[in-house]
């Protein structure tokens, strides 16, 4: 099952670099379509999709390598026994709010796909496609949490911080 997870994890963030690779193709071609006189309705609200779709798809995978802003002053500073409590508060509550936010995600999905809703911009596209990217992160992120969760039942550490993360605090 981990296995799975992990592989869903780079899946995830793989996307996520395609949807950055887009955001810098769009806003390019923006610029380059600017100089040339040249409009292409709708480029902008493209651009904003792929950035979007970037963050989402990549917070599952961020969260599992420690990327993630943590403010450990106060962990830091407490007994060993109110630092683990912390702890599982932290990745309890972190696990409702995504999944919170992850079921309100794939509902905003739906009643974008079943009403037909676009894009109120010029390029009046189906919003259920860009919101389909922050749905499937949102999911990603709450599975992370619950990933997350399970490694701490099973003795492993709070949540991975990386080297260059480890540096800065």
């Amino acid at each position: 099952m981990g296995k799975l997870v992990q592989n869903f994890y780079k899946l995830l963030m793989g996307l996520s670099c395609v949807a950055m690779l887009a955001a810098f193709g769009t806003v390019m071609l923006g610029v380059l379509a600017r100089e040339a006189n040249w409009d292409i309705p709708g480029l902008d609200g493209y651009a904003g999709y792929a950035i979007a779709a970037a963050l989402f798809l990549a917070l599952p995978g961020t969260l599992q390598h420690g990327d993630h802003i943590r403010v450990t002053l106060l962990l830091e500073r407490v007994s060993p026994r109110v630092r683990g409590i912390l702890e599982w508060w932290s990745l309890g509550a972190g696990l409702v709010l995504t999944a919170y936010v992850a079921w309100y995600a794939v509902r905003l999905v739906w009643v974008s796909y079943s009403t037909h809703d676009t894009s109120p911009a010029a390029d009046a596209s189906p919003l259920w496609i860009p919101q389909l990217a922050m749905a499937l992160g949102c999911i990603g992120f709450a599975l992370s949490f619950v990933q997350a969760l399970v490694d701490r039942w099973r003795g492993g550490s709070f949540i991975a911080v990386s080297s260059e993360a480890a540096h800065i605090e």
